[in-house]
């Protein structure tokens, strides 16, 4: 055992003595009891155990009223080491020694787990006052995925042989043909699966639609070459994870599978080739659960070109956290004769073997176009508007994925462990990974700068995952085109050095010519309000206001996983790990307002 290192027997006891203090204090509704119990710099997040809402706290003095509240208004009780999950153990968070330990504890209104974190001292002893705590809820009594389950359960056999059999039984419920869906789903990748499943195992009827001609084609369609940037351990979907002998990164077209497979075993019922075309709001006094009231009139259009309006209590949109195509207004490039496209519209490089091309935009998706068309024979050139953060795939990228690839607690287990980490502590731990990551970069760093290409380490160098979370973009995963760019394979340009755009190129400040004829516009993607104001008119989406990006009062994202301002109307999207583990409680939610446990709007 290392000096300073507690005895693996003291972890639980440590952890043991801090949930009975806590038990002592928890019904007293006492800000000061509850605030000796935490750290000068801790932190709470919660997670619907206690205030039925996504937020953050940061530092004792903040927090200890609202969680002093939250445990004696939610009647927290019991408090205790979970013994079927994952034991107390030592781990190095953000460069802090702590113990980690999953608890759980009962609210009046359901199961809730709770992920606690001990400093442990420089002299080896663990600390007595709480560096983190999440509370999360689980499941709520009499309404859990395990009881649900059992209720719909069929007889081994039916007596009556002429009653339609459980494929029949699927197609006739498919097509929604006697009854209107609980919850409308706008969607049908990761993140409208991901929710569909689990609120199928809360028995709440639901519909994912799609435009598209066959599940999994938002992935299919994509350009060839596509592969998943990060492993595939964080990237299983809930209930049922990838097969282990996969390999890390996964295909585009394996996805696209897979999503068909998904949505035959789930039980999930998909419309293709259905989009919404509007939707407005019915609100009405009624009895809870009276499909009259307080639901959506939607109106989706299928393939034949004929309307069904849908009468919903629920619309989550998982449209995915970007909007419509970023056009931005480029002086003269109207005055260009070739074929100008946006990057989401690219598909297939081979129309352009041997003739020079240009992507505007350094982002993950321009890198990939560029190297979709230099590899089909096309010559390629880079247009850079703004610095890009560019890491090497493997390790350095991974580095921010720990959690997933530790093979010890399960998936559910390394779910709450993310879920808990709140955002400061998350950007504090980043920073380091992100130093490290550009000290095992150095060589394509300098190889990069050494050709002209301008560097990002993110915001405040806390990487890529923060530029992701909070701008959808900036960054790009070296799976190849980095290499191609420094040796010169992919031309490189600053956007600054067009003087303008000319029929057959762009005309450099040198006075030469850049020759191209495709220009493929890598330049992002407006927010999710866009989608909301086409959707659902312009009142709603200044009702909801933004979509994505983190909110200063709460240090989450914006309107994603809750209730928003617009009752009825939800958002998903993001990674896979992010739709697995926050589907959980977007479906809770609407399963307590189903219940009467909880009224539609705003969480805060």
């Amino acid at each position: 055992m290392m000096a300073g290192q507690p005895a693996q027997c003291s972890l639980s006891a440590a952890v043991a003595a801090w949930a009975d203090q806590l038990n002592g204090v928890a019904q007293l509704g006492d800000p000061a009891r509850v605030a000796r119990l935490f750290d000068e710099d801790s932190h709470w997040r919660e997670a619907l155990a206690l205030t039925w809402s996504l937020t953050t706290f940061s530092g004792r003095h903040a927090l200890a009223a609202p969680l002093a509240f939250g445990l004696a208004n939610m009647r927290a009780k019991a408090l205790r080491i979970d013994e079927n999950r994952c034991p107390p153990r030592m781990v190095e968070r953000a460069g802090v020694r702590a113990v980690e330990a999953i608890l759980k504890f009962d609210t009046e209104t359901g199961a809730a787990a709770a992920l606690l974190r001990l400093r442990v001292l420089p002299d080896g002893d663990i600390s007595r006052t709480a560096w983190t705590l999440h509370t999360a809820l689980e499941a709520i009594w009499g309404h859990d995925e395990e009881t649900l389950r059992a209720r719909r359960d069929e007889p081994v056999y039916q007596r009556e042989w002429n009653r339609p059999n459980w494929l029949e039984r699927r197609k006739i419920a498919s097509r929604f043909e006697d009854r209107e869906p609980t919850v409308l789903i706008v969607g049908g990748g990761h993140a409208g699966l991901s929710v569909a499943a689990r609120l199928n195992q809360l028995s709440i009827d639901n519909l994912v639609i799609d435009p598209m001609d066959r599940i999994g084609d938002n992935w299919r369609k994509r350009y060839r070459a596509l592969k998943l940037h990060n492993q595939f351990h964080s990237n299983h979907l809930p209930y049922m994870p990838f097969p282990s002998t996969w390999q890390h990164y996964l295909p585009k077209d394996r996805i696209a599978n897979w999503f068909e497979a998904y949505v035959e075993s789930m039980d999930i019922h998909f419309w293709t080739r259905t989009r919404l075309t509007r939707a407005r709001r019915i609100e009405c006094s009624g009895r809870p659960g009276d499909a009259s009231c307080e639901h959506w009139e939607a109106s989706v259009q299928r393939a034949d070109g004929t309307e069904r309006v849908l009468r919903p209590r629920h619309i989550i949109l998982a449209t995915g956290v970007s909007g419509a195509a970023k056009i931005p207004e480029i002086p003269t490039l109207d005055r260009f004769a070739g074929k100008v496209i946006h990057s989401s519209a690219f598909a297939d490089g081979a129309a352009w073997r041997g003739k020079p091309v240009m992507v505007i935009g350094t982002g993950t998706s321009a890198h990939d176009v560029a190297q979709e068309l230099h590899g089909q024979g096309a010559r390629a050139v880079m247009v850079q508007r703004n610095p890009t953060m560019v890491i090497e795939i493997e390790p350095s990228a991974q580095l921010y994925d720990g959690v997933f690839l530790d093979e010890g607690p399960s998936i559910e287990d390394r779910d709450l462990i993310n879920t808990s980490m709140p955002l400061p502590i998350t950007l504090q731990g980043h920073r380091s990974l992100t130093s490290q990551a550009r000290e095992q970069d150095r060589p394509l760093l300098d190889a990069l700068e050494s050709v002209g290409f301008r560097l990002s380490s993110g915001v405040d160098g806390t990487g890529w995952p923060y530029l992701f979370r909070s701008r959808g973009g900036g960054y790009y995963f070296n799976v190849g085109c980095s290499d191609l760019i420094t040796s010169r394979e992919i031309g490189l340009i600053q956007y600054d050095d067009i003087v303008s755009f000319e029929a057959d190129g762009a005309r450099m400040k040198d006075g030469s010519l850049i020759k191209t004829e495709l220009i493929v516009l890598g330049t992002g993607y407006h927010g999710l309000e866009h989608t909301v104001a086409g959707f659902f008119g312009d009142e709603v989406a200044k009702r909801v206001g933004p979509v994505w990006g983190f909110d200063p009062a709460t240090a989450e994202l914006r309107n994603m996983w809750t209730r928003t301002a617009q009752p009825g109307l939800y958002f998903t999207g993001g990674a896979f790990s992010q739709c697995r583990a926050y589907s959980k409680y977007l479906s809770l939610q609407i399963q307590a307002q189903e219940l009467g446990l909880l009224e539609s709007g705003s969480a805060h």
